[in-house]
């Protein structure tokens, strides 16, 4: 199987987001805690609206997605983390095409 690739772009009110990374740094400890299925991550912020936050995130395979979005609702800090998110701009999965 292929790694599978995660693009999600939030906005996020700007006194939030300093929680918002410390979250979702929980959020990647939490997913991996049982097994590593995050292998490499990034967390940036869009260089013209101070307001974006975006996740790059590299999975194992597309399979650990799949189980990962059924444990979301019950993972600690998801909760925390969707109250502060003011919408979700963008959410996508990718997988290599060469």
């Amino acid at each position: 199987m292929s790694l599978c690739y995660e693009v999600a772009i939030f906005k996020v009110e700007k006194h939030n987001i300093p929680r918002v990374i410390e979250l979702s740094l929980l959020i990647f400890n939490e997913i991996n805690a049982d097994e590593k299925v995050i292998t490499s991550y990034d967390i940036l912020q869009k260089t013209d609206v101070a307001d974006q936050v975006c996740w790059q995130l590299t999975w194992i395979n597309e399979q650990a997605v799949k189980s990962t979005a059924l444990k979301w609702p019950n993972l600690p800090s998801t909760k925390e983390l969707e109250s502060l998110v003011g919408e979700k701009i963008y959410y996508g999965h990718f997988l290599s095409s060469i």
